[in-house]
């Protein structure tokens, strides 16, 4: 049985720093004026939602809040003293060297702060699919503890809240139903439609939108990545998300890409050799993730030619000629429902083959097939 710390953080992106690690967080200046407005006019809610697409750095704004929180005292009680009240914060900053911040950086804990995620499994040998109630309690017991922090806060992020099973989403609702006092909870939320409808109507929303180029490249460069000449393809194919645009390059996405785009080069005589091969690169456990790389680039191939029949041509090109192709397969809205529909059904497919097994290899062999049928529709 593997011991609890030499499990990896379910909200650590391999190749990556922590979110509570990263130094600034891009491209999300709105949801943090969001924040800090509320707080300084004493109008913190107790419940916030973070919602947005993966890897757009709903984590890190997440515990740049809950560093604040903690490190901040409540402009109401921070009193006027002999020199009148302090100015307002004008941002989430704190000092490094203010003690929460230390001992984030030092130990990632800090007594005013309970991080609800998934934890290990009945084994102890890997984490759980999903948050389980036995984490649920102990946050309960965490709240039962006064708390410990400079402001007298206590501060919960919950990542990812859709992540949380049933049995954890009803626990976290009572929380939310009855907040305890001087308790802030941040629910990290990629998909709130599958949170229940009495949860998400509890939360002030925080929306955080895809990251541009610019912001993209600045997240990835804190990461450690430096795409190079591939960032325009990269930006492309990501769709503004950081996480996306790390796993393109530790996996070698865009190579993979240019491969799904030369088997339909010539739909609806698509290239059988390079099916082939493809699906027999994502045979056997140890391609488990190269699976799941090339169902997610499928699917954007699909998204970007649902997008081009509607009249909005996905720019820039994430591969030499795929502007024509997409073009070619997609000529106008007809096309794009057409796509649409097949995304959705082949994501489904693709959800369900995998929780049965089914062979990988014919999976996405049944896929490429489903493809080139609809391009012969096209070309009908």
């Amino acid at each position: 049985m593997a011991e609890a710390g030499e499990l990896p953080e379910p909200d650590r992106l391999d190749g990556a720093p922590h979110p509570r690690e990263a130094a600034r967080l891009f491209g999300q200046a709105p949801a943090e004026a969001a924040f800090l407005e509320a707080f300084n006019a004493g109008r913190l809610h107790h419940a916030w939602m973070l919602a947005g697409p993966e890897g757009v750095g709903k984590a890190t704004l997440a515990w740049r809040i809950a560093r604040f929180l903690l490190a901040t005292p409540d402009p109401a009680e921070a009193g006027g003293g002999l020199f009148g009240a302090p100015e307002p914060p004008a941002s989430l900053e704190i000092d490094p060297d203010h003690p929460v911040a230390r001992r984030l950086r030092a130990a990632g804990a800090d007594p005013g702060l309970f991080v609800l995620r998934r934890g290990p499994n009945d084994k102890g040998d890997r984490l759980s699919a999903d948050i389980r109630i036995n984490e649920a309690r102990r946050l309960k017991a965490f709240l039962a503890l006064s708390p410990a922090s400079e402001s007298g806060r206590r501060v919960v992020i919950v990542d990812a809240a859709d992540e949380m099973n049933p049995a954890t989403a009803n626990a976290v609702l009572k929380l939310l139903e009855e907040p305890p006092a001087g308790t802030i909870l941040l629910l990290v939320a990629h998909q709130p439609s599958r949170l229940l409808p009495t949860i998400r109507s509890r939360c002030r929303v925080l929306r955080l939108a895809p990251l541009g180029p610019d912001d993209l490249a600045a997240a990835l460069a804190q990461a450690g990545a430096e795409p190079g000449d591939e960032a325009p393809a990269l930006t492309a194919l990501a769709g503004g998300s950081v996480r996306a645009a790390l796993g393109l390059l530790q996996n070698d996405g865009l190579a993979i890409y240019r491969e799904i785009l030369r088997i339909f080069e010539a739909a609806p005589r698509h290239d059988r050799q390079a099916a082939l091969a493809l699906a027999g690169s994502v045979s056997g456990a140890a391609n488990a993730q190269r699976l799941d790389l090339v169902i997610w680039l499928i699917a954007r191939f699909l998204a970007r030619l649902a997008r081009t029949g509607a009249g909005l041509a996905p720019t820039p090109e994430a591969a030499p000629g795929e502007a024509e192709l997409l073009a070619r397969l997609a000529p106008g809205p007809d096309a794009a429902r057409r796509w649409a529909a097949l995304q959705q059904s082949l994501s489904a497919r693709a959800d369900h083959a995998r929780a049965v097994n089914l062979d990988p290899a014919a999976l996405i062999l049944d896929m490429v097939f489903r493809i080139n049928e609809t391009a012969a529709g096209e070309a009908a």
